[in-house]
């Protein structure tokens, strides 16, 4: 991953993010940067090792019996 950056690319990486965020701010920026990393590792365990759902064996239900067109109101009018 950082193959093509090399010694010199790091210490100017360095040197960038104390000037930017100081050297009180790096601990904090590296703990939630850890903490993040963390939460997405484990977020994406869980994923992997959830079983995935049983197929149900049982037959599918049949869909409801349609209504006849005798037991349909004809008159669809609102009332005046």
């Amino acid at each position: 991953m950082l193959n093509g950056i090399g010694a010199p690319g790091i210490i100017l990486l360095v040197i960038l993010a104390l000037l930017l965020f100081g050297p009180n701010k790096l601990p904090e920026l590296g703990r939630a940067v850890g903490r993040t990393f963390r939460e997405f590792k484990d977020g994406a365990r869980e994923i992997i090792s959830e079983p995935e759902p049983a197929k149900r064996s049982e037959a599918p239900v049949p869909p409801a019996p349609q209504k006849l067109a005798a037991e349909l109101p004809q008159d669809r009018r609102l009332p005046e």
